[in-house]
């Protein structure tokens, strides 16, 4: 007696993501790249001007550097599943980064975590966006953002406790240093942040 061979299970094979989807989950893999590897010079020139002027900001700093560090191997290592590379504005990550990085630490402790809030606010609203994005397009991608939020979010919080009542000042150097940021996610992601961002806000989240 012969048997015929089984069919596939379909239902256990993921349907191949549109096109769309999957350029946009490649832009998202890049700009959070990109992102990792600023936050990586920002704190690596803010440690610079610290070890001189700021020693008790040190050890904080130097802590989510290693985080910044870490995500941005994560990044970088689901790049080519994704067939993603590096961004082409990576240079404005690079000097922007470590330039921000150096002038808000010569401010003063207040410039340092004025720069951390504002940075780390605006990642995270927009990792809110990828995190809604991949929920049902990418499950390994998602969890990885997922965990690493909880990390940003931290860092989000510490310079929120650090920071002295605000100012106008304070306020004004959040506002500059969010708005380039948001400019640079932007330009990494082709618009697709914007288009992300108004997804989240139909669905009511």
């Amino acid at each position: 007696m012969t048997f015929a061979p089984l069919a596939p299970d379909d239902a256990m094979v993921p349907a191949p993501l549109p096109k769309r989807d999957a350029l946009t989950i490649a832009r998202i893999v890049r700009v959070n790249h990109a992102g990792e590897f600023g936050a990586i010079r920002i704190y690596s020139a803010q440690i610079l001007v610290a070890k001189l002027l700021w020693r008790d900001c040190v050890p904080a700093l130097a802590e989510m550097l290693e985080d910044e560090r870490r995500h941005c191997a994560i990044f970088r290592a689901a790049m080519p599943a994704r067939h993603s590379r590096p961004c082409r504005v990576m240079q404005f990550w690079s000097y922007g980064g470590w330039m921000l990085g150096f002038v808000t630490a010569l401010l003063g402790r207040p410039g340092i975590w004025a720069c951390t809030a504002a940075v780390e606010a605006t990642v995270h609203r927009h990792l809110d966006d990828h995190l809604h994005f991949l929920a049902t397009r990418d499950p390994e991608l998602h969890a990885d953002i997922l965990a690493i939020r909880e990390e940003e979010l931290a860092h989000l919080l510490h310079a929120e406790e650090r920071l002295a009542a605000p100012n106008i000042a304070l306020n004004g150097l959040r506002a500059i240093i969010a708005f380039a940021t948001d400019v640079l996610i932007w330009l990494s992601t082709w618009g697709d942040s914007t288009r992300m961002a108004r997804a989240l806000r139909v669905v009511g989240r």
